[in-house]
């Protein structure tokens, strides 16, 4: 539908694990990454792990290798060429890095479904080394955000696509983690927003979920994900032409803000 911008986080809600782990887990750099982990920004970590990687004869091949073998629910790549199919714009905001999410979109066949891509940029050098670099240089300059990480701000991101949406287009934001709080807040009435069950995002919200100006629909797996995005996309149909896309079998899975049945959030680390 013409009128919907659906807003995907990746590591954790596209795939199900987080794409730099998986990457560094499965080529064997875990106890350096953990040894490293307190002595810098992430990053620049995963920066200097590319380097080591490297440097220990590891190339780009392998590394594209283990990227194609990331877990992801069946449902997943369904529900996006759904959604596509349906006319949505589908977009990503990430902080992961862009190597990763395009050679895992390429990989999946549905690179070609979004209109665009916003992480942290990376790129192979001359050498053959993958770079990795902030989103935001937070060397120079903050975002002025506390409740992000200094690399990128997707709250910003968010509101920079706000600004250049047409009409009354709507918003579907699907994350899972701290990170996507932040927008989150910034969705306005008539947006929704899919925090993933019992993840960070999902319990942050449910400390004070009147904060949330958005409607939100939680999902927990691919499966949940699936029904619930094409159930929304089915909603704002009929509410705008008075006719469902498709037929609806499943009852949407929605938390209420209205009478405050919300499930019991644990305490999230600050």
């Amino acid at each position: 539908m013409a009128g919907i911008v659906v807003v995907f986080d990746f590591d954790k809600t596209i795939i199900d694990r987080d794409s730099d782990n998986w990457v560094v887990d499965g080529l064997g750099f875990t106890d350096l990454f953990n040894q490293l982990l307190p002595t810098m920004p992430w990053n620049t970590l995963m920066d200097t792990m590319t380097k080591e990687m490297h440097a220990q004869g590891t190339t780009i091949d392998v590394i594209v290798e283990v990227l194609k073998r990331s877990p992801i629910h069946p449902r997943i790549v369904p529900a996006i060429k759904s959604a596509h199919a349906l006319g949505c714009e589908l977009r990503i905001v990430s902080d992961a890095n862009m190597f990763f999410i395009e050679t895992i979109l390429e990989h999946l066949g549905v690179k070609g479904c979004f209109s665009e891509l916003n992480s942290n940029p990376s790129f192979v050098d001359e050498e053959g080394r993958l770079r990795i670099f902030p989103y935001h240089d937070f060397t120079k300059t903050s975002h002025g955000c506390n409740l992000c990480p200094p690399n990128m701000c997707k709250g910003v991101i968010i509101e920079r696509i706000q600004a250049g949406l047409e009409g009354k287009k709507k918003i579907i934001y699907l994350g899972d983690g701290s990170g996507d709080y932040c927008p989150s807040l910034r969705l306005g009435e008539g947006d929704y927003v899919m925090p993933r069950k019992n993840f960070p995002v999902w319990e942050l919200i449910c400390r004070n979920p009147m904060l949330i100006k958005a409607d939100i629909h939680e999902w927990s797996d691919g499966e949940d994900l699936e029904r619930v995005l094409l159930d929304i996309i089915n909603m704002v149909s009929v509410e705008h032409n008075s006719a469902p896309l498709f037929s609806v079998d499943c009852k949407l899975q929605t938390i209420s803000t209205s009478n405050h049945a919300l499930p019991h959030a644990l305490p999230v680390p600050q």
